[in-house]
């Protein structure tokens, strides 16, 4: 095992390493000898629900929440399967639609409605990865919608005007839910000015704990639960609640909500340093998402003649770690076990499959530094020129470069 502190870590995209106030906080409760939170009669119970209701407050107030309720789920897959199942399920007559450069969470949900015979609508994207507002539009004016559009994607980077959905969506009473993962702790999250009525929030995402999410419900939305069980979180989800990590989810809540001005500008720096670099010295190189309207530090890119795969095998072996893609597609296979599947972002953005051989997301997290981002630059190109040497379709290249002069 490579030594935590031997090695570059730019796949926060997909978790952060927790705080050390959150572990402090996590242990402190522990050891606090409290009860189940069910328990409203013995202190040890109502000790409980005080930390139980601490953390709802400061998630909460993270995503500016007061005008709904905060469900405590095991993480991003069930608030999203809760939040589209669940309202799908206590409202028949609404269609679903989404953009297709979602979670596989959100995707993954879709047969089945098919199968009952739901209308599910795709709406359309630019090749950045952008919603197309008109699409959108013409989709929700058909009838009653249940929208779901991320505010960023994880892959590529591009951060949606999810105000300008909303806006569209309350013209035609559409319902709006937005996977919120990718961007909380790196862009402001005001569901009450974004017009959201339903978010998903994960905690090791934001320097918390893996195993806590959550899920916004905004007052008057109707959700069924997936499981039956106690009155737990309103009886929306039931189930003795993780109370150690939803402890740490408020915690990690309430350091990001009180440092996201100071860190943003820093990754903002980072990335495009990194953004720079390798568009000066990558051969080949192809940037995904928008370039703009993009999460701070979050790089994405692909190489022609190289193997995504490849190039993070390498990038690993020399200390630098970093994804392809989203963690929950990046280990997807084809019909042969050495066969990647594309990913369904690339192939949404129009990136040519018989060209792109997989993706590289490098993301920063508010630890990163300066120094960490020179060392990539400063191994990026050896590591690409060394693929391009193996890749028989980059020697093609060469010898239809020099018969045609």
């Amino acid at each position: 095992m490579i030594k935590s502190e031997h090695f570059i870590f730019f796949d926060n995209i997909n978790t952060t390493f927790p705080d050390p106030e959150v572990v402090d906080i996590i242990v402190k409760t522990m050891n606090s000898r409290l009860g189940n939170p069910a328990s409203h009669i013995h202190t040890a119970g109502i000790n409980a629900g005080a930390v139980l209701d601490k953390a709802r407050e400061q998630v909460s107030g993270f995503i500016n929440g007061s005008d709904g309720s905060i469900v405590f789920t095991s993480g991003a897959t069930e608030s999203n399967n809760l939040a589209v199942t669940g309202f799908l399920k206590a409202n028949k007559k609404f269609q679903f639609a989404m953009i297709p450069v979602e979670h596989f969470s959100i995707l993954n949900q879709t047969q089945g409605f098919r199968d009952g015979g739901r209308k599910i609508k795709m709406i359309n994207i630019d090749s950045g990865g952008s919603i197309d507002l008109d699409s959108l539009e013409r989709i929700v004016s058909e009838g009653p919608t249940f929208v779901s559009v991320a505010l960023a994607n994880p892959e590529i980077g591009t951060v949606q005007d999810i105000s300008a959905v909303s806006e569209i969506c309350r013209k035609y009473d559409a319902v709006l839910h937005s996977d919120c993962v990718a961007a909380a702790g790196l862009i402001d999250i005001d569901v009450a000015r974004m017009g959201i009525d339903l978010a998903t929030i994960s905690a090791h995402n934001i320097y918390g704990p893996m195993g806590s999410g959550a899920l916004y419900i905004k007052k008057g939305i109707s959700i069924s639960p997936l499981i039956v069980g106690g009155n737990q979180e309103d009886g929306i989800r039931p189930g003795t609640e993780n109370l150690i990590g939803i402890a740490g989810f408020g915690e990690a809540c309430r350091i990001a909500k009180d440092g996201i001005e100071s860190y943003r500008d820093h990754l903002k720096r980072l990335g495009r340093k990194l953004w720079n670099g390798l568009e000066d010295s990558i051969p080949f190189i192809h940037f995904t998402g928008h370039e703009e309207n993009r999460l701070p530090g979050h790089v994405s890119f692909w190489v022609e003649h190289v193997e995504g795969e490849s190039l993070l095998l390498l990038l690993n072996m020399n200390g630098i770690m970093a994804s392809s893609g989203s963690a929950c597609s990046s280990n997807l296979k084809g019909k042969d076990e050495d066969d990647l599947v594309a990913s369904h972002v690339l192939t949404a953005v129009g990136v040519p499959t018989d060209v792109c051989a997989g993706s590289i997301t490098f993301s920063m997290g508010k630890n990163n530094t300066e120094e960490e981002v020179d060392l990539a630059l400063e191994m990026m190109p050896g590591l690409v020129r060394r693929l391009l040497e193996m890749s028989p379709s980059y020697d093609d290249y060469r010898k239809g470069k020099e018969i045609h002069g």
